[in-house]
């Protein structure tokens, strides 16, 4: 600002990351396999990327980790097998033309059983052996322990650059709360090429997402209690007594504005976290679930979403279940249902 030159919209932005992550440099794009497309195009177009093949994930809409790499002009070189991979794997397949090992973090799958992977520190290791970069996808990505407030710990970023991994990539929305955004954090020299990069431009964030970013990682800066502040976080470490205390006050209100044959019950039951991040994870919750002798649950289930405001609740063994632990505001479930099926 003082030397009077322009400016660089994703500068506040990249200064957070590097506060709260550790990292040397940072930079952003619109969203995480926007990042991996990047980061890969950086690193590797013409050239050879090994990864284990338990890693090759599929994430929504059918995006493929080997299509994104095609995409990027970057060789894919399959290592391991989809259960086992071992550091001989890597070490076996390193050549002349391997420019990246690249660890994909399976976020929105699990592989149990008799199983063998790869850490991050002995991959850096092997890269740091012969003189390779290594790129860590996180997928979800994680500022905070969540371990710490009851939740399955996921990869906390911070540590993955603690244990040397050149780049990591990202998600802005998801556990870390903010809006769809890919965050690269990592070594000032490749945060460098990657900014240089043709291809970063064409996938950079637009400013409203940027200002909510840059909200969002000011409040995983300065908030006293960050599962207050971020709603995603509110809502993963919400009391199960709070939420059967705002069910028995707000299930009479609903069952008001229904007409006769609804029968409205209070049940313990389980949230599902994501499925593109901890999918095989589960809260403990409280739900509505709501029966009509007439109508089955999917009626039932158009009844709530042509309300106004729409409900979107879940189909479970023929029963419509409307899940507590993400509504805060009474009014929520106070639909006006005459006013949708008169429009």
């Amino acid at each position: 600002m003082t030397a009077g030159k322009r400016g660089r919209r994703e500068e506040m932005i990249q200064r957070l990351l590097v506060e709260l992550t550790g990292a040397e440099a940072a930079t952003v794009v619109n969203n995480n396999a926007a990042a991996v497309l990047l980061g890969l195009n950086t690193f590797a177009q013409d050239k050879e990327v090994i990864v284990s093949r338990g890693e090759l994930i599929e994430i929504g809409g059918a995006f493929r980790i080997p299509e994104v790499m095609a995409k990027s002009g970057a060789t894919l070189k399959e290592v391991g097998s989809t259960n086992r991979t071992h550091p001989t794997d890597y070490e076996n397949a390193i050549n002349d033309k391997t420019a990246l090992l690249l660890k994909v973090h399976t976020s929105n799958y699990k592989v149990v059983g008799f199983t063998s992977e790869v850490t991050l520190d002995q991959l850096v290791a092997i890269g740091k052996k012969h003189n390779v970069p290594v790129m860590e996808d996180l997928g979800s990505g994680a500022l905070i322990d969540l371990s710490r407030y009851g939740l399955p710990k996921e990869p906390i970023v911070s540590e993955r650059i603690r244990a040397g991994a050149d780049v990591v990539t990202f998600s802005g929305d998801k556990i870390l709360g903010g809006p769809q955004a890919g965050l690269m954090v990592g070594s000032r020299e490749w945060i460098g090429r990657i900014n240089k990069n043709h291809l970063q431009r064409a996938l950079r964030c637009g400013k409203l997402t940027l200002a909510a970013l840059e909200a969002t990682l000011r409040l995983y800066r300065q908030s006293p209690d960050i599962t207050q502040a971020i709603p995603t976080l509110r809502a993963f470490t919400r009391p199960l007594d709070e939420i059967r205390q705002f069910g028995e006050a707000v299930l009479p209100k609903l069952q008001a504005t229904l007409e006769d044959g609804f029968r409205l019950m209070l049940e313990d039951s389980t949230s599902q976290i994501g499925s593109g991040a901890l999918p095989t994870e589960e809260l403990a919750t409280v739900v509505i679930a709501i029966e009509h002798p007439k109508l089955s649950a999917t009626a039932i289930a158009k009844k709530f979403r042509d309300a106004h405001p729409p409900i979107i609740g879940r189909i479970n063994d023929d029963r419509f279940l409307l899940d507590l632990r993400t509504i805060f505001d009474p009014q929520e479930l106070v639909p006006n249902f005459n006013k949708a099926e008169s429009s």
